[in-house]
């Protein structure tokens, strides 16, 4: 069995419509609807989204001192 998925937004009238659908006038479907969650950013966890980046010395070598092949 093939399965189709449609990501829709609920209108105000409480009507979903769905438009050139792969089957055929009398074929049997099941349908299943499952809300989506809703997905809520929390600004704690993730501080630095958003904030600009700034790289001081990008070709610098990073943690030199702890190569211990240059010790």
């Amino acid at each position: 069995m093939q399965a189709y998925a449609y990501e829709l937004m609920m209108s105000k009238s409480g009507i979903l419509t769905l438009k050139n659908l792969p089957f055929t006038a009398g074929e049997m479907l099941e349908i299943i609807i499952i809300p989506k969650p809703r997905v809520k950013h929390d600004e704690k966890r993730y501080p630095f989204w958003g904030k600009p980046v700034t790289y001081h010395s990008p070709a610098d070598s990073v943690a030199e001192a702890d190569w211990e092949a240059l010790k």
